[in-house]
């Protein structure tokens, strides 16, 4: 980490150069989830609570998503929290090149990861020419235009007509990428083909809606368990 002191219009200059792809991406989606959540019956202002409290797409779509299948408030906040465990993972990844940072500073910074700042901020930590105050200003500029993109969206989705655009299409269309994003091996491919298997056949066969939650541990485990099996056949 390049430990020489950056003038701040340097640092969020750098910052923000870095960020901009992110906000380039966040921009459509925001609005997608805005308009979808203004047409499953939230308010501009639950959107604005949602997106500065929680700040995670994949977390805020499913919310929707569960709220328009009639869900209930535990499902979907178990749901949520299995989602957003990742970011255990991806806090400790970076928590290596934040030591000696005042919590304060820590728990702003990590309340602004996501999937997209995550990868910028460790690419660039790993080449040594990154500082923490760069990364908070890429985290939280992402911030800022994903909040600003879905209150936009729930304000413009009363003018905009259910189905239109393929908006309804995005909550399947982001997942499919995430899913893509995420198959790096046949073991990941394994585990994505189980989690539908099971999920649709808990749909079919068990009433309610537990079948997301359901297929979603016994997936994660299958492919824990494969996981384990392989370790194990490689250090034979």
């Amino acid at each position: 980490m390049d430990q020489t002191v950056t003038p701040p219009q340097k640092t969020l200059r750098q910052g923000a150069a870095a960020a901009w792809p992110i906000c380039l991406g966040y921009f459509p989606i925001g609005l997608a989830l805005g308009v979808l959540a203004q047409q499953a019956g939230l308010p501009w202002w639950a959107v604005l609570m949602m997106s500065v409290l929680v700040f995670a797409g994949s977390a805020q779509f499913i919310c929707v998503a569960m709220l328009v299948a009639g869900a209930s408030t535990p499902a979907i906040i178990f749901t949520t929290f299995v989602v957003n465990l990742r970011h255990t993972l991806m806090s400790s990844a970076l928590a290596v090149y934040l030591s000696g940072v005042k919590r304060s500073f820590l728990a702003f910074f990590a309340y602004g990861i996501t999937d997209e700042s995550f990868a910028v901020n460790m690419t660039r930590f790993r080449t040594g020419n990154w500082d923490r105050n760069r990364a908070l200003v890429t985290n939280q500029l992402a911030n800022i235009v994903w909040i600003i993109a879905t209150v936009t969206g729930a304000l413009l989705g009363q003018f905009v007509p259910q189905g239109a655009f393929g908006i309804d299409f995005a909550l399947t269309a982001m997942f499919i990428c995430l899913l893509v994003f995420q198959l790096r091996g046949r073991i990941y491919l394994l585990t994505g083909l189980l989690a539908a298997i099971i999920s649709v056949s808990w749909y079919l066969l068990i009433p309610g809606d537990s079948y997301i939650v359901g297929a979603s541990i016994c997936a994660a485990t299958g492919g824990y368990l494969l996981q384990v099996r392989k370790r194990r056949v490689n250090d034979v």
